[in-house]
């Protein structure tokens, strides 16, 4: 009887610490693979920092980047030339007489990133930021942290392609996170081409023509050229009187297309886009437009 009880203990042993081991895993919480909630209202759209958070940071800087992640803007967006030694810099403008507050008026393409790299382009923006200097493209995408996007705008054309695609890939960076984007559609075509899993968009202002009170280019021409470039979508200036209306919007949409909207600090404005169904709206001001569109 007692070699009995002592079978059915050790049959049963096992059992007990079976259910008990299920019990203790429902009650862990298990990892998600999604941030928690924080309770907080979010935007109904992706907010990208246009070049960092530059309202507060000077543009284009390591500095306007960190600003724009540690508070918690989705994406951010950065401007690239071509210096002579082949490397792409960030810089809006085609020459640094303006972010080195005309300390030093250099012409991107006919000096060496290494001479550029000099510069203090901080300055004039804030005495805080004296020093700053111009990063590199490798340098800027290093900071891009898991789930965030940098979009890429590449400045001038094609023959920037065979580094970006260099840098793009030394990133380690998905490549969901490094969309492309560009005036010139030579250098969006090219782009795509080289990097096919990324998403591509062509940008575009609009004039109005004098005559005629008439804007363009027009939707339809605009659509026309990214399918032909096989890009994923446009991303096109939104400022008052607005172009982009609902049926500018539609046009896009059935045209299966993202629409994305620069360069809109005006939360009338954002809103505006955000009701129109605007995949993107690029603004200097990320944390306080994220404010603005979650009613605070």
């Amino acid at each position: 009887m007692r070699s009995s009880l002592l079978a059915i203990a050790c049959l049963a042993l096992p059992v007990a610490f079976a259910f008990a081991a299920v019990a203790a895993s429902a009650a862990e919480p298990k990892p998600s693979a999604e941030p928690k909630p924080t309770g907080e209202p979010k935007p109904a759209v992706e907010l990208v920092a246009h070049r960092g958070e530059s309202y507060d940071a000077p543009e284009n800087t390591l500095d306007a980047y960190k600003l724009a992640w540690d508070r918690g803007v989705p994406a951010a967006e950065l401007d690239v030339h071509l210096t002579k030694d082949g490397k792409l810099i960030l810089i809006h403008d085609a020459d640094t007489k303006r972010t080195t507050g005309g300390a030093a008026n250099l012409v991107v393409k006919e000096h060496a990133a290494d001479e550029l790299r000099k510069l203090d382009v901080g300055s004039w923006k804030s005495p805080q930021y004296a020093g700053e200097r111009m990063p590199l493209l490798d340098e800027a995408l290093a900071t891009v942290p898991p789930g965030r996007r940098m979009f890429i705008e590449v400045k001038v054309g094609p023959e920037a392609v065979p580094e970006l695609v260099r840098c793009v890939e030394r990133s380690g960076k998905s490549p969901e996170q490094l969309p492309v984007i560009s005036f010139n559609l030579d250098t969006c075509r090219e782009a795509k081409k080289a990097l096919p899993k990324h998403k591509v968009y062509f940008l575009s202002s609009f004039k109005q023509d004098k005559q005629t009170k008439k804007w363009g280019p027009t939707v339809e021409e605009l659509i026309a050229k990214a399918k032909a470039a096989n890009l994923d979508g446009l991303d096109v200036q939104s400022k008052e009187p607005t172009v982009v209306d609902a049926a500018f919007a539609k046009a896009v949409r059935d045209a299966k297309l993202a629409l994305l909207v620069w360069t809109v600090d005006d939360p009338a404005l954002a809103k505006k886009m955000v009701d129109l169904g605007v995949d993107g709206i690029t603004t200097n001001r990320g944390q306080w437009m994220a404010e603005q569109l979650a009613g605070k």
